[in-house]
């Protein structure tokens, strides 16, 4: 992907706002719906404890891969592998593999939508939404086509779920209550707080923002601010989704609708909420958060691994093209259920989540070979970082059991 080095004062506020969206709609995907539908389903109320605490975390997470990344102008794995040689390749590797595993749920989830939309078949979905986005990679001026495409995207799925969320009449004062006073807390839960974490700024998500501003020149110490604003602006978006999708999902359960045992819960939701309109309502939904997932897991993955050659550098392009083909070949000989590969997806990326944590607060601890240009890095940013790191750590022991009985099943 060609890349232009630039500053707020140019093209900046198009640059944060594309990366903001960028971060927000890998976020946003079908993995996203499926979660919060199914979650909401077999929690209730209770739900919006998880939601709540995800956000808090997301937000300590991003401010500081974020800032470390933009401070140091240079991507991820070139960061670990600084301060621990051979970490970034290790890093990359785990990066990778998280973003294929949730690229083939994207890429089943372009299917689910399309099949609700429009009745199409869902190898055929899934193989034409393939092709638009290697088109949309291959086009010469594919930095801003995506930063616009994604953005106009993001608000698409924002309005048409807010309208979802109004039409089925949630508890919002049950909602509000579950916030608060979950209740005991058990494996459920922990399950469902890491796998709703791993699926907002697990495995590449969180990077695909911060590698963005890179990409477009964005960086350095006198765009820390305009960085840190734009991470938790994503956060806060991709929060806002969750909380209407959720209230959406709760409003049809509390009407007494059965959901739980169909083979598209999200869709069955949005159906009983608006009828057949609230079906096609959905299939747009699910493409539109599928097709930006696409773009946003497959330029991220490409970021690193082109980050460690030249050649490959330069032809980033065909990397990302090469990295949705391959994805969507592995979706069509799989055969497995579109929506377990979804929640499987984000189960693994919070598993993925501490080790890049870990690795890019150790950039921004230590004070040999400055990294960081000299830039003094706050002390509670990095306490907060070390904080959620061990909470990730704890979440993700606890919910090995249960991401083990999401695949067996």
């Amino acid at each position: 992907m060609s890349t232009t080095t630039t500053t707020p004062a140019r093209r900046g506020r198009g640059v944060l706002l594309g990366a903001m969206f960028l971060m927000a709609t890998s976020a946003v995907g079908p993995g996203f719906i499926t979660q919060t539908t199914e979650f909401t389903v077999t929690m209730g109320a209770a739900f919006a404890f998880a939601i709540l605490v995800s956000i808090v975390v997301d937000i300590a997470v991003q401010l500081n891969l974020w800032r470390v990344i933009g401070v140091a102008g240079q991507r991820a794995p070139a960061l670990a592998d600084k301060v621990l040689p051979g970490a970034g390749y290790a890093l990359a590797a785990l990066i990778v593999f998280g973003g294929l595993v949730f690229n083939v749920g994207n890429i089943g989830g372009t299917a689910l939508g399309l099949d609700a939309l429009a009745g199409i078949d869902t190898r055929i979905g899934g193989a034409v939404s393939a092709l638009i986005a290697i088109a949309l990679f291959l086009s010469k001026r594919a930095g801003m086509a995506m930063d616009r495409i994604i953005v106009v995207l993001g608000v698409l799925m924002i309005a048409l779920t807010l309208y979802a969320a109004f039409t089925s009449s949630p508890p919002v004062g049950e909602a509000l209550r579950g916030a608060v006073a979950p209740g005991p807390l058990g494996g459920d839960e922990f399950t469902a707080i890491v796998t709703i974490i791993g699926g907002t700024v697990g495995g590449y998500i969180t990077y695909a923002g911060a590698h963005r501003l890179i990409d477009a020149g964005v960086t350095g110490r006198e765009n820390v601010r305009a960085i840190s604003r734009a991470s938790v602006t994503g956060i806060v978006v991709t929060g806002v989704v969750r909380i209407l999708l959720f209230l959406a999902v709760l409003g049809v359960v509390s009407g007494g609708a059965a959901i739980a045992d169909t083979a598209n819960p999200p869709a069955a939701a949005f159906q009983h909420a608006a009828g057949e309109v609230g079906l096609r309502l959905f299939g747009m939904i699910m493409w539109a958060a599928a097709i930006s997932s696409v773009i946003g897991a497959s330029y991220t993955s490409a970021t690193f691994i082109t980050g460690f050659s030249e050649k490959l550098e330069r032809r980033s392009t065909w990397v990302v093209a090469a990295f949705i083909a391959v994805s969507a070949a592995v979706y069509l000989l799989l055969g497995k259920a579109p929506d377990t590969l979804l929640v499987l997806a984000g189960a693994i990326n919070g598993l993925i989540l501490p080790v890049g944590l870990a690795l890019m607060l150790w950039v921004g601890w230590r004070r040999s070979g400055d990294l960081l240009h000299g830039y003094r890095y706050p002390r509670w940013l990095l306490a907060l970082g070390a904080a959620v790191w061990v909470l990730t750590v704890y979440m993700g022991w606890n919910a090995l059991s249960g991401i083990a009985g999401l695949w067996a099943g």
